[in-house]
């Protein structure tokens, strides 16, 4: 029987900066159309693992390749959504250009933005429930709004690799879920997606797929083989406060 090559495949990958390791000899399958958890504690390298794989940050060791080849060389099939936080959201550019911004590859730099582009734009928007603010500035968005934007950027590209970091920050409740549903309907698509996340209680809810991080990587795999109380206790060890917590929510998903 012929065994399937992983989709996107993170081999030996060793990251650090002034001489301190972030990411050590990192090994990861992730399987084609999975909707994928990212965990582990602050400081564990979830960011920069994103970072490595968009090339954005140098590697001391390690391959990362998408269908057998370096996903370095097809940039064009992966988009990125980055941490609300590391935005100036007071440039002057509206909701409408941020999301027309994800085209530009397509569009080609310094060549016009036409009808159909701002179109594609606007239908971006209308998934992330905000067609009504494409004219505003984004200075003037709430932090749900931002989040959505990014992921309306995102997905204007029409990419089938999404790397998110942390995508559910400072969003509400009703945000929340209504990022999740597109997620879920961009996987029904068969995009592959991968999601840097921080609360426990929602990763069996959200993700089919999971990453526990911490420096290395400590586990991988399916949510139900993978998100259990051991697995979770190796990647936090004492610094989790709710651990009992969700160790008794885990223990009893599993009866």
């Amino acid at each position: 029987m012929t065994e399937i090559a992983p989709y996107i495949q993170v081999a030996d990958l060793t990251v650090a900066y002034q001489r301190k390791p972030v990411l050590w000899e990192i090994s990861i399958d992730i399987p084609k159309g999975a909707l994928v958890g990212l965990v582990g504690p602050n400081g564990a390298g979830k960011s920069t693992l994103l970072k490595a794989m968009l090339n954005m940050v140098s590697r001391m060791s390690g391959e990362i390749t998408l269908e057998g080849k370096p996903l370095s060389d097809q940039r064009e099939r992966v988009a990125y959504v980055p941490q609300r936080e590391s935005v100036d959201w007071d440039f002057p550019a509206s909701v409408l250009d941020v999301v027309t911004m994800g085209l530009y590859r397509r569009i080609g730099w310094f060549m016009p933005v036409r009808k159909q582009h701002k179109q594609l734009a606007l239908q971006a928007l209308e998934q992330v429930g905000i067609a009504d603010l494409a004219s505003r500035q984004i200075s003037q968005l709430s932090g749900g709004q931002q989040q959505r934007t990014f992921l309306a950027r995102a997905l204007v590209q029409n990419a089938d690799v999404y790397l998110m970091d942390e995508p559910f920050a400072a969003v509400d409740a009703a945000t929340e879920q209504s990022i999740v549903s597109v997620l879920r309907s961009m996987q029904s698509n068969g995009k592959t997606i991968l999601v840097v996340h921080h609360d426990l209680h929602t990763v069996p809810e959200y993700f089919d797929y999971l990453i526990l991080l911490n420096v290395h990587a400590v586990a991988y795999g399916p949510m139900q083989s993978t998100f259990t109380s051991d697995n979770l206790r190796k990647t936090y060890g004492g610094r989790l406060t709710l651990l009992d917590e969700v160790t008794e929510a885990i223990r009893r998903r599993h009866k």
